[in-house]
């Protein structure tokens, strides 16, 4: 009831204006001790990456793309956190307004354009930042203004600045509201730039003695023939895990809806079915050979456990939060902590 009264609060206001009202005072809520009375997080550990996840349910990068929150929203019973998209150089983003909401869908549309602060500020918050006891994720992609010949150097610039500070690393190569990223997905392409980024993943383990797992996030908008392909050239390169997706230019979903036709991904329950089917696809065809983390259309435990039982290790959860409020992350956790242990997948790598 306090949550659904919040929201329709908050909905009133412009979306990036309530997130930014919002974080704030989870921010807020946090240095005041008030987080800890509230939270109860759900301690379902599951090892995986080399990792140790307080539950399977994390928060999908977006919505803190700096860093800048991580303190209250790992209170808020998430077993894991993914920040970023993060770039070499501090972007704007887009043009405003760059955010709407589908209410009647529980979606959103975004064409926010990788609007962050740069790694050097990721950095410096990592590193002065009390540290969650929960892993952090660091999604990375290239800036607007770098072609995609020279995208490569953008990704190893990030991956070697947030090497020491990052749990796992995800490179975004799925984004829509960045022109032409998803090129990066295809052929020769994908070929050259993982190639690139796991060698610069092994000579940044023999530095330091620690080997930081890689993760690429792919879009939902795919053939089955090119997925394939995406995941055999992933599991050739010996990456270590897929985030299957992020958000999808397909409108069927919200056809007829106000803002169905603004530029963008739609995230939401529109997302739920296709990204399911993705995930699925994926576990049939990769085995037990890579971890997979599920991301889209995540509203309920029923979701979360739906996209389990299609053979993801991990969900994230974004847009459902928004329109859900931290229930939803407990009660995801609640639902796939107590899973017959015979139902879902666990890959051991």
């Amino acid at each position: 009831m306090l949550f659904s009264l919040t929201r329709r609060l908050l909905f009133l206001l412009p979306p990036e204006v309530a997130h930014d009202f919002s974080m704030a005072t989870l921010d807020g809520a946090q240095k005041l001790g008030l987080m800890r009375l509230a939270a109860n997080p759900v301690k379902a550990p599951v090892q995986l990456l080399g990792l140790t996840f307080q539950n399977r349910v994390g928060l999908a990068a977006g919505l803190d793309k700096n860093a800048d929150h991580i303190g209250g929203l790992a209170q808020l019973g998430f077993g894991f956190l993914e920040v970023g998209t993060v770039t070499p150089k501090p972007q704007p983003g887009n043009d405003r307004p760059r955010l709407f909401r589908i209410p009647e869908r529980q979606a959103l549309i975004n064409r926010m354009g990788f609007n962050n602060k740069g790694v050097d500020h990721l950095v410096e918050q990592l590193a002065t930042k009390p540290r969650p006891s929960i892993p952090i994720g660091i999604n990375i992609g290239k800036n607007r203004n770098t072609s995609n010949e020279e995208a490569l150097g953008d990704y190893l610039h990030c991956l070697e600045a947030l090497y020491e500070a990052a749990d796992y690393i995800t490179v975004n190569l799925s984004s829509p509201n960045t022109p032409g990223l998803r090129a990066l997905q295809e052929g020769q392409a994908l070929q050259n730039l993982v190639a690139g980024l796991m060698q610069k993943r092994t000579a940044m383990a023999e530095k330091l003695g620690r080997c930081v797992p890689l993760l690429v996030k792919i879009a939902p908008d795919i053939d089955p023939t090119p997925l394939t392909e995406l995941a055999d050239t992933l599991l050739e390169a010996g990456v270590d895990g897929i985030i299957a997706t992020n958000t999808t230019l397909d409108r069927q979903g919200v056809a007829g809806c106000k803002h169905a036709e603004e530029v963008g991904g739609l995230s939401g329950q529109p997302l739920t079915e296709k990204s399911t089917d993705i995930v699925r696809k994926l576990r049939a065809h990769i085995g037990d050979n890579c971890v997979l983390i599920a991301a889209g259309g995540i509203a309920s435990a029923k979701d979360a456990l739906d996209k389990v039982n299609a053979g993801a290790d991990l969900v994230q959860i974004y847009t459902g939060l928004i329109y859900r409020g931290p229930s939803v992350v407990s009660e995801s956790a609640l639902a796939l902590a107590n899973m017959p242990c015979e139902s879902g997948h666990s890959s051991s790598k």
